[in-house]
């Protein structure tokens, strides 16, 4: 690696702050976050950020309010007016909620939006001088041979070949990334479905793809160059995997979460069983209901955890 600046130098460096992995940042008079509207000279960020010990993230910037105005109630914190400003307020790519020690943002859709999000994020998160930081993504995907409405705790996010890696294009060379997951966190959040017992919680590696329709072998889009028994054969060969569901964000998500030192954890619903079908034919009072179960654990997690800190 250039610079010497090897994973496991920087891990021993930082084990409770975020890593960067870039010596450029300390030479920088100034750091602008473009997309999330931010930068360190005209911003505080330590005195604004500094006191963040959980993250979650999400597609859409109205899930990410949602779960702000969740969290708010449960850590007693509601705001009596019911106003929870947008941070990012300026731009329209991200938005981003504070309530204590919990951030929300939303990341779009698809690995390129999130990794971008995920750059800043970090940055700010480092700028702030964040320490103990855990990252959750809360989303919905489609699940193979489970209930909808189920929520899946990933072990392991896989590629489309089923194997435990993020390719990433640097300069025209491919760099393979690790995407573990933490174990500890997702035990623990199993741990917590098991204590709420309002819906079915599973652990099962996650199948992030590129694209929502032919890179998850569906029959209902623009192009379909397969059978749908092939279709069926494939997602077989997932679930045989240990594959339990489908998204779009989890390997960048879990590759740079890793690189930063940072504890991170992905919770999705399934809206669907995809050995069933393609499209989704719930109702839409089934689907938000279904929404809202990851951010109910997870929020749950968070509130144990706080509780946790304040009797210690």
């Amino acid at each position: 690696m250039p610079f010497g600046f090897g994973d496991q130098r920087n891990a021993e460096q930082c084990k409770r702050s975020i890593c960067v992995n870039n010596p450029y940042l300390d030479s920088m008079k100034e750091d602008i976050l473009y997309h999330l509207n931010l930068d360190t000279s005209s911003h505080d960020l330590p005195k604004e950020f500094g006191d963040v010990k959980f993250v979650c993230v999400g597609g859409s910037p109205w899930r990410m309010k949602a779960f702000t105005e969740y969290i708010a109630k449960e850590l007693g914190m509601a705001d009596p007016n019911g106003e929870y400003p947008n941070i990012c307020e300026g731009t329209d790519r991200y938005a981003m909620y504070k309530v204590g020690p919990v951030l929300s943002v939303s990341h779009g859709m698809g690995i390129p939006s999130i990794s971008i999000m995920l750059h800043e994020l970090i940055k700010l998160l480092h700028h702030a001088r964040c320490t103990d930081v855990t990252i959750m993504r809360i989303g919905t995907s489609g699940g193979i041979g489970l209930q909808p409405g189920t929520v899946v705790v990933t072990r392991q996010s896989v590629d489309s070949l089923f194997l435990p890696r993020f390719e990433q294009l640097v300069l025209g060379k491919t760099v393979v990334r690790n995407t573990e997951l933490d174990v500890e966190l997702a035990e623990e959040l199993l741990q917590c479905g098991k204590e709420l017992a309002e819906f079915q919680t599973v652990s099962g590696n996650t199948m992030c793809t590129l694209d929502f329709y032919e890179g998850q072998a569906r029959l209902d889009g623009a192009f379909c160059s397969y059978t749908e028994e092939e279709k069926q054969n494939y997602l077989s060969e997932a679930y045989a995997a240990g594959v339990r569901n489908i998204e779009m964000e989890s390997s960048v998500f879990a590759a740079m979460c890793k690189l930063s030192n940072i504890r991170a954890a992905v919770v999705c619903v399934t809206l669907l069983d995809r050995q069933k079908g393609d499209q989704l034919t719930s109702s839409h009072d089934i689907l938000h209901s279904y929404q809202q179960r990851p951010q109910t654990l997870v929020g749950y997690y968070i509130k144990k955890k706080l509780d946790a800190l304040k009797r210690n």
